[in-house]
């Protein structure tokens, strides 16, 4: 499992998201730029532990009302070929040293385990602790499915939207919404998905769907 340093980033990652989300299509903020606080998120392991796999919840609160964004990021020692497009920027870490910031739903060592994680052969662990699971999420997947390793991303006003040549998709829900009663409901013709909960700004918790998968092309 991923160890947890207590450590520095410079910059830091909020400061690396800052001038990066107004460049997405899903981002609905002040184009001037975020006002961005850490809300929540998990982390995924890298099998072979050269990958760091987090999945970052802010909140930004620049614009009408306050948005919460579900950012996969992943963070490398050497620079991930042909992925220049999902580069999000770089940053000093206190013992790592230089680490190179990627768009995880663009990286295919996070795709990989958000897939295993969906089919249950991964654990979903604590975002800020090291060896241990986070139990606040959640996943269900019908049946005995495998999720194909040739997923293509593509990002919309809503999600960044992963997909195989069978028709398989598998939904990264990038501004994410409370469920009604704090219970996440399945979207109509889903065959599994991945929740979790986060900071409001009010200081409450809310619980939502954080990914989606269909096994025929989503409407």
């Amino acid at each position: 499992m991923a160890v947890i340093h207590r450590t520095t980033m410079e910059p830091t990652k909020l400061e690396l998201l800052a001038p990066w989300l107004p460049s997405r299509p899903w981002y609905h903020g002040d184009a001037r730029g975020p006002r961005l606080s850490r809300a929540g998120g998990f982390r995924l392991d890298d099998p072979k532990g050269e990958v760091g796999i987090e999945f970052m919840i802010v909140t930004d609160e620049s614009g009408a009302r306050p948005e919460a964004y579900l950012v996969p990021v992943t963070y490398r020692g050497a620079p991930l070929d042909g992925a220049e497009h999902a580069l999000i920027g770089t940053s000093e870490h206190g013992v790592l040293g230089r680490r190179w910031v990627y768009d995880g739903c663009h990286d295919p060592v996070a795709v990989a385990e958000l897939a295993a994680l969906v089919e249950g052969r991964a654990e979903a662990q604590a975002q800020s602790v090291s060896d241990t699971p986070d139990e606040e999420v959640t996943r269900a997947c019908a049946g005995e499915l495998t999720v194909p390793a040739d997923l293509t991303a593509v990002d919309t006003p809503e999600h960044t939207e992963l997909s195989a040549p069978d028709g398989t998709a598998l939904r990264v829900l990038r501004t994410l919404r409370p469920a009604p009663d704090g219970v996440p409901l399945p979207e109509p013709g889903a065959a599994g998905h991945v929740a979790g909960v986060w900071e409001l700004p009010d200081g409450t918790r809310a619980r939502g769907l954080l990914c989606v998968l269909h096994t025929t092309p989503p409407v």
